[in-house]
């Protein structure tokens, strides 16, 4: 009996993007931009900050790796001193690593079953340095801006200190990095929300042709 051709034997598979982008780039204003045109939002920022909230499966690994003291009185993960541990000693970032990254794996898998035939977006802020999600996305969206422009938003919106922006961004990715593993870019600056919105609208009509990708807008 002839074999079936390879299109019959094997289910085409949702486009799966990447997201990422440095801190105060305007990466969750494409991504609702995206959901608009039918992507899933698998957001692992948000996967990471309900894990480390009150009763989260974070809780009780960090507050054995890392003591009480790093869990506030409410119960969830005292995100600004352990930002502070993490900057100061490269070991604690490993290891607090060690205990979300694998929670934060099931958590995407399951939110990307659930997700169906829709295109799926994955928000990454580490996807650069990731070997893993470079390896599962089918491609990669980066946001960028200058650093400056990434300074004044996260210094506006969260009242940091220039000193703590900076600190967070030199955990990140190089910009020059970013940029060399997008197969797609977005200057999110200097540029109205319209024209950031066609500019979205136009790379999702790309690599979504509604003849190749599943999904649709959300009622």
């Amino acid at each position: 009996m002839p074999a079936r051709p390879p299109s019959a034997a094997r289910p085409r598979r949702p486009l799966q993007i990447g997201l990422t982008g440095g801190i105060g780039s305007g990466k969750s204003t494409v991504a609702s931009l995206l959901v608009a045109q039918g992507a899933a939002l698998i957001d692992t920022d948000a996967i990471s900050r309900a894990l480390t909230l009150p009763g989260g499966a974070a809780i009780d690994p960090l507050r054995a790796a890392f003591g009480d003291a790093m869990i506030g009185p409410d119960g969830a993960l005292d995100r600004a001193r352990m930002r502070e541990q993490v900057f100061a000693d490269p070991s604690a970032k490993a290891r607090l690593e060690a205990i979300l990254h694998p929670l934060i794996g099931l958590e995407c898998n399951r939110q990307a079953e659930a997700a169906g035939d829709r295109v799926r977006l994955f928000d990454v802020p580490l996807l650069v340095e990731s070997t893993r999600w470079r390896a599962r996305v089918d491609r990669v969206l980066v946001v960028d801006c200058p650093e400056e422009v990434q300074v004044e938003r996260v210094m506006a919106r969260s009242g940091w200190t220039r000193e703590t922006v900076l600190a967070v961004i030199r955990q990140q990715a190089p910009r020059a990095a970013r940029r060399a593993a997008a197969d797609a870019i977005i200057c999110n600056h200097g540029i109205g929300f319209d024209q950031l919105a066609d500019e979205v609208g136009a790379l999702w009509r790309h690599w979504c042709p509604v003849e190749q990708c599943h999904g649709s807008p959300p009622r």
